[in-house]
């Protein structure tokens, strides 16, 4: 699309449907994704619609972006889709000139279907269904990894013109979750590996690793470039002229992490001065996820269900014994929050009324709406008391809430209102990405 004249108009939603390809709202600058939550609830307290939803700042994810490119001038970032797939998202993305990291069939044609070229995607599941890795060569996707003997094989047979990034194992026992249990070759392994390769005729350009995610050990980074580095090597050694490196994901998406991004950033950029320096001509890639959609998603959850629950009145008085409470809201494990409440944190439910100075907090628990035990969302918070009908608000749940959405118990994965401003819209449009925080 050609860039608008923005002193006298805004993008129409004509426009914004075809720079999103979803519906998105429009704000005023001075209007906040928060403003637009608010306004969500009021229309739903009016209307009697009870049904959990969330609000997505695409400008939030246009930050992060900006952010990522101060921080890690020299990496590339390739979007993990996984973590969001959702269009709006990866049409932001794309408009900004990110990469993408995909691993399957379905998430290959939804990111070649918004017009990336196949150079901006690297098919990065080490283990690939045979019919997958065709559909790839078919869409003109070549770069993908791979970890071991077998996959080089079914590659050669079905890609020829694959161009293979070996992915190493990493010493990742300071993430939430571990990769290399299940993917990654041993710094042992890659000399047969590489020969293999040079045997079957297939291409190998590149390192690639994945320190977990979550990870809250910056340094893990600095010891996988370093063994990145001795592969590299050994690959020349064995006629491989390798000029990619893709460090993976791993990086925080919300501020209060125990780790910074920048920390984060600081140890990369060292690492790469010492062993990929710009003059090495090795092209950095990385695969970050939630780091770019965690902060952008905000859940509004109805309170659906009460039950107080009997207690020892030995131990407690009466009134305690009143109010200690489980509340059911209309989203749970099966919904928005398995990863989350998998990951040992959950972010803290604030409830949507304002709440009195000095009113008292009750010992509660919040379930999702399924008849499945296992669907609770937080077994012990603090909570003033709240009614049926209430509203409870989530932040930072943007990461895997979407994406791994079931329809259990035939309950439905919430719907989602994308925002974005009307100055970083136009700011997008007309790549000034600079004017962005001004």
């Amino acid at each position: 699309m050609e860039a608008l004249d923005r002193t006298s108009a805004k993008p129409s939603a004509a426009e914004l449907m075809e720079i999103f390809q979803s519906q998105v709202t429009l704000m005023q600058d001075k209007t906040t994704a928060l403003v637009l939550m608010h306004s969500q609830l009021e229309q739903a307290s009016l209307s009697g619609d009870e049904d959990a939803f969330f609000v997505a700042d695409l400008g939030d994810i246009v930050k992060k972006h900006l952010r990522w490119t101060t921080a890690l001038p020299r990496v590339h970032p390739f979007y993990a889709v996984k973590c969001n797939p959702m269009e709006a998202v990866v049409q932001t993305l794309a408009r900004l000139g990110a990469g993408f990291d995909c691993a399957s069939e379905v998430e290959l044609e939804l990111v070649r279907g918004m017009g990336v070229l196949p150079e901006r995607i690297i098919y990065a599941n080490p283990c690939k269904q045979t019919s997958h890795i065709k559909k790839a060569a078919s869409l003109g996707i070549c770069a993908m990894t791979f970890d071991n003997e077998e996959e080089l094989i079914k590659v050669a047979r079905a890609h020829p013109n694959a161009k293979m990034v070996l992915r190493i194992a990493t010493e990742d026992s300071g993430s939430m979750f571990p990769m290399s249990i299940k993917f990654g070759a041993s710094l042992e392994e890659c000399g047969h590996l590489l020969k293999v390769a040079r045997e079957l005729g297939v291409e190998v350009i590149g390192v690639s690793f994945h320190v977990g995610s979550n990870s809250s050990d910056p340094h893990c980074f600095s010891e996988s470039i370093a063994n990145a580095r001795g592969v590299f090597d050994l690959g020349a050694d064995l006629g491989h002229e390798m000029a990619l490196l893709d460090i993976g994901g791993g990086f925080p998406g919300t501020d209060d992490f125990i780790v910074t991004f920048e920390e984060f950033a600081k140890v990369i950029n060292q690492s790469l001065e010492l062993h990929f320096p710009a003059e090495s001509g090795v092209r950095i890639i990385a695969e970050p996820g939630r780091y770019y959609v965690a902060s952008a998603f905000t859940l509004a959850a109805n309170i659906i269900g009460k039950k107080f629950l009997p207690c020892n009145k030995e131990t407690f008085n009466d009134e305690e014994c009143a109010k200690s409470v489980k509340y059911y809201i209309n989203d749970g494990r099966f919904g928005s929050f398995e990863m989350i409440c998998h990951s040992h944190f959950t972010e803290m439910a604030v409830p949507y009324k304002q709440q009195s100075a000095g009113q008292p907090l009750y010992s509660s628990s919040i379930w999702g709406p399924t008849c499945a035990a296992e669907d609770v969302i937080l077994r012990q918070t603090q909570l003033p008391e709240l009614q049926v009908g209430d509203w409870l608000i989530f932040e930072n749940m943007g990461a895997y809430t979407v994406s791994l959405g079931t329809h259990f118990n035939g309950f439905s994965v919430p719907r989602v209102h994308f925002c974005i401003s009307s100055k970083i819209c136009c700011c997008v449009l007309e790549k000034k990405m600079s004017a962005v925080l001004l």
